[in-house]
């Protein structure tokens, strides 16, 4: 979940940029299409990737604390 939300975030970020070049994403056409979700998935994809990284390390390290545990019995 991690590197999807943080790769498509990517993907979107850079399709604004080459869109942003290309003329693409101007004033009237930002509004229409996929342009929209295009320019906002960012703004929610990289925060959630965050927090869902700092959720995994949480996990992973209170399990290999568990695991240690139980191997030290």
């Amino acid at each position: 979940m991690v590197a999807s939300a943080i790769g498509l975030s990517l993907l979107c970020f850079l399709a604004v940029i080459i869109g942003s070049a290309a003329g693409a994403f101007t004033a009237q056409a930002s509004g229409s299409g996929l342009w929209p979700l295009v320019s906002v998935l960012p703004l929610i994809g990289l925060p959630l990737g965050a927090v869902l990284l700092v959720a995994l390390i949480v996990i992973s390290g209170i399990r290999r604390g568990r695991e240690a545990k139980d191997a030290r019995k």
